[in-house]
């Protein structure tokens, strides 16, 4: 009878509940009476000891128990692989055994791990029959396995990715987004690992042999020990291979993103469909991020503070690219105190600019960062080394050895007609402001060219290009790729390529621009491309490009430059110690070491090489590491006051740029005095800084206006203009900017004229405070000067009055220095603009009357400095302008800071930050220079209607 009859039986009236209870006591208590008198029988003592002992063993080692059940599971599964087929139920079993994330699966990772590849071969042709359906990445997975077949990564669907900034390759974590458990994600990565032949000769780590040589090509530059890493996992331990990797890399999910694997360890890979060892590499730091958030606390929390220690010598990291990060873990964590210089606001170099995030997101290069500091590094931002401090003056702060990584630098242009036109930009320009500066983001104030529906052509075929072409995609662009060569030919990596022609861009190779034409307002909107062929290789290798002599033009808004970069001259040019090539390059000491010509100064990257990948540039990292820890000869009685000074040094780089000062000198015109010593100790006169408002902010060109060495202040003054300027004025004393770089630009040419000469500076308006420091180091030098100060009217002067800085000039030089005031109205001294009293000036100067005019410096509104300069040209007296033109990292990154000029009959290309900001002012075209002013002047007018600040 079942226990539902029973239950209705019960049911019955309360006479045969009654009797159904006494019944049940009865039995109960005769089998208590049964159960004691058995209690102390020789077998049930027996069981009791037994039983006990058992509960003692597995408190002790539960282990134990586990292991004996996983060896009869193990013995099974053996059973099942000598079978011809593994059957469907049993495949079942170990998958749900194999994603239950316990001990009993990594053992079982390890039995197949184990076994020859036919019993694999079964177990990947059951997987493919049961699993496929459920795991479509698995279809068909075995018909061309191990060699011909891997397991892809998640990559967003094209037209859904186009529309944002996410992430397109996502990686194997990405099929969580389907509703993968990220065990069963591991399980995946374990299946594409078991393709593995665990090559005896290494080649994805060492690279393939080239014929008949010793010379190896390919793979890793970093040196990761990729069988090993790929073992550990088919032994399920990846946390273990994680660790492996790190140990020589410290931003695998950064290389992993961007290195070429096609070139370096895959390209070296003997299957025909190589191992996903990049894949492989981006997933493993992955994980450990999403199943143990707290690792790297965790990890590093036993690491003492190597400042505090002092008992090795301090290094400094100059840039805060791939080779410098590296290169600072590397160091940071075999104890050396470490501090990396950066010339931007923000960490990460080429990686944070240059790549945009749907490549690589900025929280993998914040990850590498949060390392480093929490081995103690420290990280100096808003720091031009060799503009701020010269690599002598880190090396007499303390620092034992500095390693360079600076990058390449300059944009290439073409050098063809048009090349000036407003909307025709660097690359480098472009994905600054995009991917640092955000202009991309409402709430950010940096201008980007109008994109949506316009008409965008990118020159050029590498990497950047890609990038270039496919941030103006989602920003709403119509994108053509422009190369001179065949698509084969082209530079990119082909996995860039082909997403970027999945999104919709459009590609037109065999094709190069020969002239930009503009429209009426200076803004290109066309480009005249010739038709090319392949003719016989070039230096290169490749074929060259050669014209057909037939032409097209092309419609566009926008024209992006992605033909690669020059050295940046500023290290160079500071430290003339230090060889470069003929292309600017660093060199190389030695074959085989990272040491430049510069004792105890090392470099890599893009810096020495020219263009390269940013893994070539973490090896050159990491070498660099290891050659400065194989060379410790600094006696260890001077570490410790080497360490102090270092550390006072590095906090006093990090001194918080605070106003302490700050007076309304006319109207819309600030003056602001700001701690900024380290700018302070390097300033000169006619230089500029560069300044962030806050993280929202453009940057900004400003003049230094004034300073104090001693106070460790500067001297800024802002006439509120846009967006950013007016905010600026609106900010108090105790405020601090976000950044202030500098000294940027070259200093003032200042020589000793004679005496019966005299230097003339104009000074429109807010031109005063740049000249006021020049004029004061002619005076100092012994030159007479003459300032011819302009103002609208006598009510907006300033610096004039009795205790200021130019009447407190002419008090301490009196006759030397002559001033003259202009007054658009004629409130105060000569009615006019400065053209005026200047004319008169040239003209006595031709009669042969007053003193000769040495030169003439002309500093103000950029149609004033072309009056004067128009002015000056005839009378063949010099003329130097003085250009602040648009901007964006001011260093010569960008590319921004154009100047057209002419130079023997030919047009050439300078740059305000790097040539000037003075410049031979009769030399510059300034009918193509002058409109660059009304670049963003759309943008920045709805910026100030957006805040409610227009007038």
């Amino acid at each position: 009878m079942s226990i539902v009859d029973d239950t209705v039986k019960a049911s019955g009236s309360p006479r045969d509940d009654l009797r159904r209870y006494l019944g049940a006591k009865d039995a109960l208590e005769t089998t208590a009476d049964e159960m004691e008198g058995l209690e102390g029988s020789a077998g049930v003592e027996t069981f009791k000891q037994q039983l006990d002992l058992l509960k003692r063993r597995l408190v002790e080692d539960p282990s134990s128990f586990r292991d004996l059940f996983i060896e009869d599971g193990i013995a099974a599964a053996s059973w099942e692989f000598q079978q011809p087929e593994l059957s469907d139920e049993f495949l079942e079993t170990l998958w749900g055994i194999l994603t239950s994330d316990s001990d009993a699966s990594t053992v079982f990772m390890r039995f197949i791990w184990s076994l020859p590849v036919g019993k694999k071969r079964s177990f990947i042709r059951a997987v493919d029959r049961v699993l496929s359906d459920r795991y479509p990445m698995l279809k068909g997975f075995s018909a061309a396995w191990p060699a011909n077949v891997a397991i892809p990564p998640y990559i967003r669907e094209p037209d859904v990715r186009a529309e944002d900034f996410d992430l397109v390759n996502k990686g194997y974590l990405g099929y969580m987004d389907l509703g993968l458990t990220p065990r069963e994600v591991d399980v995946l990565v374990w299946l594409e690992v078991l393709r593995d032949k665990q090559c005896e000769e290494r080649p994805c780590e060492l690279g393939g042999l080239t014929k008949n040589t010793d010379e190896r090509i390919g793979g890793c530059p970093v040196r990761i020990h990729i069988p090993e890493m790929i073992d550990r996992i088919g032994q399920g331990d990846f946390r273990g291979a994680l660790e492996l990797i790190q140990g020589s890399n410290p931003l695998p999910d950064v290389t992993g993103r961007v290195c070429p694997q096609e070139l370096q360890c895959q390209g070296s890979c003997i299957l025909k469909v190589p191992m996903s060892i990049g894949q492989i590499e981006f997933f493993l730091p992955q994980r450990e991020k999403l199943l143990f958030p707290d690792a790297n606390t965790e990890h590093f929390a036993g690491f003492a503070d190597p400042w505090k220690q002092g008992t090795k010598p301090p290094i400094a990291i100059v840039g805060s690219g791939p080779s410098g990060l590296i290169n600072a873990y590397l160091l940071a964590v075999e104890g050396y105190p470490v501090t990396v210089f950066e010339a931007f606001h923000k960490l990460g170099g080429v990686l944070r600019y240059g790549i945009p995030e749907f490549r690589l997101p900025n929280d993998l290069i914040d990850d590498v960062v949060e390392k480093i500091r929490l081995l103690g590094g420290k990280f100096v931002m808003s720091f031009v080394v060799g503009k701020t401090a010269t690599l002598q003056d880190l090396r007499d702060a303390g620092f034992w050895k500095i390693f360079v990584g600076t990058g390449a630098g300059l944009p290439r242009f073409m050098n063809v007609p048009g090349e000036h036109l407003l909307n025709v930009m660097s690359a480098n320009e472009y994905l600054t402001r995009v991917n640092l500066m955000q202009g991309l983001k409402e709430e950010y104030e940096t201008p980007l060219p109008v994109i949506k529906d316009k008409e965008i052509l990118i020159i050029g075929g590498g990497n950047t290009a890609m990038d270039a072409a496919r941030t103006s995609r989602r920003l709403g662009g119509n994108v053509t790729i422009v190369y001179r060569r065949g698509r084969s030919e082209m530079p990119a990596r082909v996995e860039e390529l082909h997403h970027a022609l999945e999104e919709g861009i459009a590609l037109k190779p065999l094709a190069s621009p020969t002239e930009f034409i503009g429209d009426e307002t200076g803004f290109v909107k066309a480009a005249v491309v010739d038709h090319m062929e392949l003719g016989e290789p070039d230096a290169s290798g490749r074929r060259a490009p050669i014209s057909t002599g037939n032409t097209e033009t092309i419609k566009a808004d926008l024209v992006i430059m992605a033909l690669g970069n020059a050295s940046n001259p500023i290290i160079k040019d500071s430290e003339p110690r230090l060889a470069t090539s003929k292309w600017g390059t660093i060199v190389l000491e030695n074959a085989g070491s990272q040491q430049t010509t510069l004792e105890g100064v090392y470099t890599g990257g893009d810096a020495a090489r020219g263009g390269s990948t940013a893994v070539n540039a973490a090896g050159d990292g990491q070498s660099a590491a290891r050659e400065i820890l194989g060379d410790l000869n600094v006696p260890l009685e001077q570490v410790p006051d080497m360490v102090s000074k270092a550390l006072t040094y590095t906090e006093r780089c990090l001194t918080a740029s605070t106003i302490v000062a700050k007076r309304q000198l006319s109207d819309g015109i600030v003056e602001f005095t700001v701690r900024a010593p380290v700018v302070a100790d390097a300033a000169k006169a006619g230089q500029f800084v560069r300044v962030l408002m806050s993280d929202g902010g453009e940057l900004i060109p400003l003049t230094l206006a004034d300073w104090d060495t001693k106070a460790g202040t500067i001297c800024l003054v802002i006439q509120g203009m846009g967006t950013t300027s007016i905010l600026m004025n609106k900010m108090e004393v105790g405020e601090s900017f976000a950044g202030i770089a500098g000294p940027l630009g070259l200093p003032s040419h200042v020589e000793r004229y004679s005496d019966d000469s005299t230097v003339v500076f104009t000074a429109g308006g807010l031109g005063l405070p740049p000249v006021y420091p020049i004029a004061r180091e002619h005076l100092e030098l012994g030159n007479h000067v003459t300032l011819i100060a302009g103002f609208r009217s006598e009510n907006l002067m300033f610096w004039v009055g009795e205790g200021e800085r130019v009447t407190d000039l002419k008090a301490k030089y009196g006759d030397q220095l002559e001033v003259v005031y202009a007054t658009n109205d004629g409130t105060l001294g000569y009615k006019g603009f400065v053209t005026g009293p200047l004319e008169e000036m040239l003209e006595a100067n031709k009669a042969g009357k007053g003193r000769k005019l040495a030169e003439i410096v002309t500093i103000g509104p950029p149609f004033m400095m072309r009056a004067v300069s128009d002015l000056s040209k005839p009378y063949g007296v010099r003329c130097v302008a003085s250009l602040n033109s648009i901007m964006v990292d001011a260093t010569g990154m960008c590319g921004a800071c154009m100047v057209p000029v002419e130079i023997e009959g030919k047009p050439v290309r300078k740059h305000a930050c790097i040539d000037g900001p003075e410049l031979d002012s009769h030399i510059i075209d300034w009918d193509k220079f002058l409109p660059r002013f009304n670049l963003f002047k759309t943008q920045e007018k709805q910026s100030m209607d957006k805040r409610g600040l227009s007038r």
